[in-house]
């Protein structure tokens, strides 16, 4: 029987829906430890299992998966998007040079585009997860209490107009870009470094996962402790907004709690990204060795 080939319009499709695909799968997975990511970065005081366990004592364990559908919201767009587009950088470098492996500064490159255009694609989602999550760490008369991120969004615009969508989009994008240069970079360096020390492919996928997910968080979590700042701030009493900008968000923090507050939360935090890239570059290979049978 001849060898189905899938069509054109798949191939070009597939590393944009296999890279949501990856993503959607992790978030779930890894939705509880983004909880209390954020919980801790907003102020929440204690352990992570400790703020995991008063978030359940106060509202219930279902409360760990609050904003979910946001989160699989966000990577059905941001995740298709940074990880299709990362693909198609590479694939055209790659073939530009020669079919050799490219240099770990092209991927650097690589890793920034798509996570730039990546995050612009995905703030929408990104911010109403963030508000989601943070809505009951605040004094009642100060909540939003959404009741679904249909509801969330609409209001958002109601609110805010459609650019209220897009707060806090620049330290989303530089986020991004830090987090991607740091993971696909890393992930396919170390990927081919193992397998040129004779690593078999599984181990050599395996590791180059768990080596992307120290570097991604060690490079983007300043960027994300910034961003989650800027994205659940309130208005004064006076009317006026905490922070003007990024640089201002980033000078007040810098200024008034010191540099070391930029990594509040670094073990949750890695151990919320960690996975999620190990997770995420994981089905990223499985995937497309589960659609071979199928002729996809």
């Amino acid at each position: 029987m001849p060898e189905h080939k899938p069509n054109a319009a798949w191939l070009a499709a597939k590393p944009f829906v296999n890279g949501g695909l990856s993503g959607m799968l992790a978030t779930t997975i890894i939705q509880p430890i983004d909880m209390i990511k954020v919980r801790i970065q907003i102020g929440d005081k204690g352990g992570p299992f400790a703020v995991g366990a008063n978030i359940i004592k106060k509202d219930g364990f279902l409360a760990l998966y609050k904003g979910l559908d946001a989160g699989l919201l966000r990577q059905a767009t941001y995740t298709t998007a940074r990880l299709g587009i990362f693909n198609n950088i590479s694939v055209a470098l790659k073939e530009y040079n020669g079919g050799k492996n490219i240099p770990l500064w092209q991927k650097a490159v690589a890793g920034l585009a798509a996570g730039g255009l990546g995050a612009l694609v995905g703030n929408p989602a990104d911010l109403t997860l963030i508000r989601m999550q943070a809505d009951s760490s605040l004094p009642p008369e100060q909540r939003r209490n959404y009741k679904s991120i249909a509801d969330a969004f609409t209001r958002i615009v109601r609110e805010d107009g459609v650019g209220g969508l897009f707060r806090g989009a620049m330290p989303t994008a530089t986020r991004a870009m830090a987090l991607n240069m740091g993971m696909l970079a890393s992930n396919d360096q170390a990927k081919e470094t193992l397998e040129s020390f004779g690593f078999g492919k599984q181990a050599s996928t395996l590791g180059g996962a768990f080596i992307a997910g120290f570097f991604a968080s060690a490079c983007s979590l300043p960027f994300d402790f910034v961003k989650t700042r800027m994205q659940k701030m309130q208005p004064n009493p006076d009317g006026t907004l905490p922070y003007k900008s990024t640089l201002d968000c980033a000078g007040k923090i810098l200024a008034n709690e010191g540099p070391l507050a930029f990594y509040t939360g670094f073990p949750t935090y890695i151990a919320r990204i960690g996975p999620h890239v190990v997770f995420t570059l994981m089905f990223v290979d499985l995937l497309p060795k589960l659609q071979k049978p199928y002729g996809l």
